[in-house]
């Protein structure tokens, strides 16, 4: 299957609505779904994104199969600006490998990886679009503009601990460090659906160099749930497939939201299925609240120099 031919669905998860900064009220989670969103968590917003699956995979081909657990922890951080991001990826895996009548454990760090996103474009600057109070149909009608994303940029650098490649199946040696590059691009339809791309250029300069993409589409049934669908798409020398996830999400309390997917491979070289459950929790004490006056109202420091200057007065009168 050519990497075109893979581009079927559509796209990841967001299901509170977006403001004019980068935080939310609710805590907003690239989980239970593989791609990245376009916003960031939040000036010194710490937030953590942890998972477990069970995975079993099955090659046709080299006649093997393996069963066993992986975990990712995700840790994204914003600093400095609203619009900045930084992430640290972590993915441990641990199987059973059996090949000819041969079996053996595996056990290593899948990923490492470090980057920082940064919001390029943000079509919400300027606060969410007003309804007409004199047109039902003015405030119904279809917009062009939802057509236009919220864009980021995204550079990153994977690590690689193992010293020797333990999932990989093939003999050539991965490179301890390699870059990783990401177009970011996220829709907002209604007040329920998003939708998030990521193009993805993985392992450059590598033999393991690929070209991915992830397209997810999440739609909130109410408040607190929302449910997801979504396809990866690997185009590599040593690996090429598509991955198909579906799940849900539900939102605790404001800053918690507890999660559960599954999701499967189209190839059968190897065949891929795999479920599991997560959790999202972020941290915002030190976040400070960027309040914008309505227009036609007076800022709080407006008020305070207008009792400064009337207090002055009066001690003018008095003398």
């Amino acid at each position: 299957m050519t990497f075109s031919s893979k581009v079927v669905l559509i796209t990841t998860l967001l299901f509170s609505s977006i403001c004019a900064a980068q935080y939310t009220d609710e805590v907003n989670s690239n989980r239970p779904g593989k791609s990245m969103m376009a916003f960031a968590v939040g000036k010194s917003v710490i937030q953590t994104e942890t998972g477990v699956n069970y995975i079993t995979e099955n090659h046709d081909k080299l006649n093997y199969s393996a069963k066993g657990y992986f975990a990712d922890l995700a840790l994204r951080w914003g600093l400095f600006k609203e619009e900045l991001e930084l992430i640290a990826e972590i993915q441990y895996q641990k199987d059973s490998y059996q090949q000819f009548d041969v079996a053996s454990n595996r056990s290593a760090l899948r990923q490492t990886t470090f980057g920082a996103k940064y919001l390029i474009y943000d079509p919400f600057k300027k606060g969410p679009e007003k309804p007409s109070i004199y047109s039902w149909k003015a405030n119904h009608r279809f917009k062009w503009k939802q057509f236009i994303p919220a864009f980021s940029a995204y550079a990153g650098a994977n690590l690689n601990f193992s010293e020797n490649n333990l999932f990989a199946n093939t003999s050539v040696v991965e490179a301890k460090f390699s870059p990783k590059v990401m177009a970011i691009a996220q829709n907002h339809f209604g007040d329920r659906t998003v939708l998030v791309t990521n193009l993805i250029y993985n392992k450059i300069g590598t033999d393991f160099a690929s070209i991915d993409y992830i397209l997810t589409v999440t739609h909130g049934i109410n408040q607190n749930l929302s449910v997801f669908l979504e396809n990866q798409g690997y185009n590599g020398k040593y690996y090429s497939d598509g991955i198909f996830r579906l799940g849900a999400a539900f939102l605790h309390k404001k800053d918690m939201q507890f999660d559960a997917s599954i999701g499967t491979s189209i190839k059968n070289t190897p065949g891929i299925f795999y479920g599991g459950v997560g959790f999202t929790w972020r941290f915002t004490k030190n976040y400070k609240e960027v309040k914008m006056d309505k227009p036609g109202t007076r800022s709080k420091m407006d008020k305070k120099m207008d009792k400064k200057a009337a207090k002055n007065k009066r001690k003018d009168g008095v003398e």
